[in-house]
């Protein structure tokens, strides 16, 4: 597949991740007492250098708001920024490490109802924390999703209540204007057609034409500046050189700073590896992402961006799943984002003011609407109320009352109950032929298969020579984990077309919502020696095969 094929829509989507990545870098730096251009050069850095580097086609990086707490407090307890920025470089190393350790792998073995149910909590997040900024009431910062006093109390629904009673007419016609100019992109014929803009854009557009409107007739419903976006905006070339910081090489042997860059590496790297989880899951295409080359982008990225002043970055799920949304298919969104921030910062800072928070708002509510849609929870219910709703639910609950990292740990304890009391882990082999281009190789699923296999099987389709035939029989087994099934699904209609690989089904049953192949071998020769595993018969001749032990899937 040519990434020149999704160019122009990857370059539209990089225009609305910039968009939505713009407040949010702002915020996020506010939120965690750095210098707002910190924050940009975060995102800059996450765009360009990460998205480059990265093996993830749809993920996007920045400064994310799971660190703003631990930054806050890592600069008091240093005594300035630039002693925090050399803890930022140094995690940036232990990420380097962790991805030449192959540290990576631990995502693959998170179960799907969690990963879904961290993004539809994530979806209600954005809903609830952009609700305020849509009535113009903006004490919460961009990107402050766990809003935290200083005696540690969650304020979140506390913020919403008061932005009840603080309503600007305004924001309320901006967010309602700009809600309507998407959704009608979204729903209405005549405007799906429109093609050269996209969505968003219009509706920021339109919000920033509606409050100048205001403006100019000196109307009282105009928005003020501190409903604006508000990118530094320096004077001179100096004055903008002058935003860089430089890093305290002297407190390197500061025993603190070693902690707090441990402390960033671990929460930034399981972060990182649950946001490139989701973007996987919500890839159309169905890719798979090399997770330990991700964390090597990510240490890289983190020591450019602390060298020149910029804050930590993980994989953001808000920027990625605007991403998705809007159409971005390849690397080419991410890194056209990061563009985007470079250039809006050199030449067009006094522009990008005029933008109100309540069209951005708008904008962040439909990718919320998206993420914790009505329907996910359907298809989840569906799936099994026990093994996929109930962690689903969990997840979401934990995270929305606590953080992320402590609610996808709570709903994964969740997944694991349940998982380990409904099944029993059986050893399962692989079977091939020659595991050369033309050769047929023969995956003989278990009695059950759980999600804890899921890695293996991953690998093995990873691994798989182009141009070759798959035969999966699942004719012994009594149990799939749905996991495993959809990924086998994923693997029939979109991976197997990309290395031009021949997908042959057997013995999958009507419960698996899978259908069997309409031709495939006809015989597979019974008994041999019970050391030896089943052979496979082509055309009329017996081809020996080997057991392929999980451990071996490396070696394919």
């Amino acid at each position: 597949m040519k990434k020149s094929k999704y160019l122009k829509t990857d370059i539209q989507s990089g225009l609305v991740v910039f968009l939505v990545a713009l407040p949010l870098c702002l915020g996020i730096a506010l939120a965690s007492g750095a210098p707002l251009f910190a924050g940009i050069i975060s995102g800059i850095i996450g765009g360009i250098v990460v998205g480059f580097l990265s093996n993830s086609q749809l993920s996007v990086s920045g400064p994310a708001a799971g660190l703003t707490a631990i930054i806050l407090t890592a600069i008091a307890t240093l005594g300035s920024f630039e002693a925090f920025l050399v803890a930022g470089i140094i995690a940036g190393i232990f990420q380097l490490i962790l991805g030449f350790a192959k540290a990576g792998i631990i995502s693959n073995y998170l179960p799907s109802n969690v990963i879904e149910g961290m993004l539809a909590a994530i979806g209600i997040i954005i809903i609830l924390t952009q609700l305020p900024h849509a009535v113009g009431y903006d004490i919460m910062h961009e990107g402050d999703y766990f809003f935290i006093d200083k005696e540690g109390k969650h304020q979140l629904f506390s913020v919403i209540i008061d932005a009840i009673n603080y309503m600007h007419i305004g924001s309320i016609i901006v967010v309602l204007a700009s809600l309507a100019i998407i959704i009608s992109f979204n729903e209405i014929g005549f405007f799906k057609k429109i093609k050269a803009i996209p969505s968003a854009l219009a509706a920021v557009l339109i919000g920033v034409g509606i409050n100048e409107l205001f403006k100019a007739t000196g109307s009282s419903f105009a928005i003020g500046p501190d409903h604006l976006v508000s990118l530094p905006t320096p004077s001179s070339f100096s004055e903008f050189l002058g935003q860089f910081a430089v890093p305290d090489f002297t407190q390197i042997t500061n025993i603190d700073v070693w902690i707090v860059a441990a402390t960033i590496a671990a929460v930034a790297s399981i972060e990182t590896l649950l946001c490139i989880e989701a973007a996987d899951k919500l890839d159309p295409l169905k890719r798979f992402t090399n997770t330990n080359t991700e964390l090597k982008a990510q240490g890289i990225g983190n020591i450019i961006s602390c060298l020149i002043g910029g804050l930590p970055m993980t994989s953001v799920i808000v920027r990625t799943s605007a991403n998705v949304n809007s159409g971005g298919r390849t690397k080419i969104s991410a890194i056209s984002h990061g563009v985007f921030l470079l250039l809006a910062v050199v030449l067009i800072p006094f522009l990008l003011n005029r933008i109100p928070l309540a069209s951005l708002a708008a904008v962040l509510i439909i990718i919320g609407y998206k993420l914790a849609s009505p329907r996910l929870f359907k298809h989840m219910w569906k799936n099994g109320k026990k093994f996929q709703f109930i962690p689903f639910i969990v997840t979401i609950v934990a995270i929305i009352a606590t953080d992320l990292l402590k609610g996808v740990g709570i709903g994964l304890v969740v997944s694991i109950y349940f998982i380990l009391r409904g099944n029993v882990k059986l050893a399962y082999f692989f079977k091939r032929d020659n595991h050369t281009k033309g050769e047929t190789i023969q995956m003989e699923l278990a009695q059950e298969v759980s999600f804890l296999n899921k890695a293996a099987i991953k690998q093995t389709f990873i691994h798989l020579p182009a141009n070759s035939k798959l035969i999966i029989d699942a004719s012994n087994t009594i149990y799939i984990d749905h996991d495993v099934l959809q990924m086998i699904k994923d693997f029939v209609k979109f991976g197997s077309k990309e290395k031009n690989i021949i997908v042959e089904l057997i013995g999958f049953r009507k419960v698996y919502k899978i259908e069997n192949s309409a031709t495939h071998v006809t015989s597979l020769i019974t008994e041999t020696d019970e050391d030896v595993s089943p052979n496979l018969v082509k055309n009329g001749t017996k081809i020996p095969s080997s057991k392929l032990k999980i451990g071996e899937l490396s070696n394919i």
